[in-house]
């Protein structure tokens, strides 16, 4: 799930808590020309440029409202090209992208809530043009078969759990809930990017839009284990969780991947863990959020792993920082497993949680930096 959508309150609590995790304490004083510069308020979406080159572009953003916001620029349709998500008031965070020709639109969302405060722009031509790089290209290609591979990998399993609640078998849909989600945990900003997929599937009840009805995974999360029971619309709501997943399955293979939006995706699933799953909002009736936490670090590394030749290269630093912050967060959480799972994440104390999130602080910062090592 994309953000945390709670109540203005628990939000601004969240961006208080986790705001050197997110991202939105990046120091960002770029003031070049070639910066794109976006200045967010509690009602304004103020943009530099409405034009600007096509290629690697900076977006550096400042929120001078009193709500954590977050910024995206969307492509028609609302597929996501680039985002930063728990971007606090009075912090600033920095945003290198590939960006190709075409029209666009960057939103600032204050409250981490709706459609945004949008702003048309239009990249123009082919910018300053980047130059073929084997390895970067080579890493483009083994993630784009990672993803698929991850999203070939969840049908069979996501098909056991539907059958289990279309048999209204309580116990097995409970078993296998959470190993249904893995490979989406793991590859989810590739998901989120479709912009229509992520809401069918992996949306909480306080994130609906108005007249939207609820489906997808948490909807029957709260059926196994709030509620206790399976009924005939949970059933049917297996079969549309099926078709929905199908249709991410079949659309992954045309997904926008390049080396900057694979290092951003690593970023946004540590936000993802800041916002949803240390927090434990994402899986709060089931408590299965430390397996939700494993896949999303599990996918941030690989897209790190894959980067990593051309990035250490570019900042030896940020990588020997990289391998360091990945291996003590691996190691913490290892502390949580419970035979092949995880302890129920309701079992883990304050203290504990204190300390995961630190780990995913000490990591945030510096993978923040990872599309600019890689853009160089």
């Amino acid at each position: 799930m994309r953000v945390l959508r709670s109540s203005a309150v628990a939000v601004a609590a969240a961006a208080t808590a986790l705001t050197a995790v997110s991202g939105c304490a990046e120091k960002s004083d770029t003031k070049g020309s070639d910066t794109v510069r976006v200045k967010a308020t509690d009602d304004k979406c103020e943009v530099s440029t409405d034009s600007f080159p096509a290629g690697h572009v900076k977006i550096a953003v400042e929120n001078k409202g009193s709500k954590v916001t977050e910024v995206y620029v969307y492509a028609p349709g609302d597929r996501i090209v680039t985002e930063r998500e728990n971007i606090g008031p009075g912090t600033k965070a920095e945003i290198t992208a590939t960006i190709k020709a075409g029209s666009y639109e960057i939103a600032c969302k204050p409250g981490m809530k709706g459609d945004g405060i949008r702003q048309k722009i239009t990249v123009k031509g082919e910018g300053a043009a980047a130059k073929n790089n084997p390895e970067l290209d080579k890493a483009v290609a083994e993630y784009r078969k990672y993803v698929q591979a991850q999203a070939d990998g969840t049908i069979p399993v996501a098909e056991k759990f539907a059958e289990a609640v279309k048999k209204g078998d309580l116990d097995e849909a409970k078993k296998l809930y959470a190993p249904s989600r893995l490979g989406w945990e793991r590859t989810e900003p590739v998901a989120e990017s479709f912009g229509d997929i992520d809401p069918k599937v992996d949306v909480r009840e306080d994130g609906l839009e108005k007249d939207q009805k609820w489906t997808g995974w948490h909807k029957l999360e709260k059926s196994l284990w709030d509620e206790k029971k399976i009924d005939e619309d949970d059933k049917k709501l297996a079969d549309q969780l099926m078709t929905d997943l199908k249709d991410w399955q079949k659309r992954v293979g045309t997904a926008e991947i390049t080396p900057t939006s694979m290092a951003n995706g690593a970023k946004e699933l540590l936000d993802e863990v800041a916002t949803g799953k240390v927090t434990g909002e994402e899986e709060r009736y089931s408590h299965t959020d430390l397996v939700d936490f494993q896949g999303n670090v599990e996918g941030a590394q690989k897209s790190y792993e894959l980067l990593k030749p051309v990035a250490s290269k570019n900042d030896a630093a940020l990588t020997k920082e990289l391998d360091k912050q990945f291996a003590e967060l691996g190691k913490l959480l290892g502390e949580y497993r419970d035979g092949d799972g995880f302890k129920a994440y309701d079992s883990v104390g304050k203290d504990d949680r204190k300390k995961l999130s630190d780990a995913v602080n000490a990591l945030a910062e510096p993978l923040s930096k990872l599309a600019g090592a890689v853009a160089k």
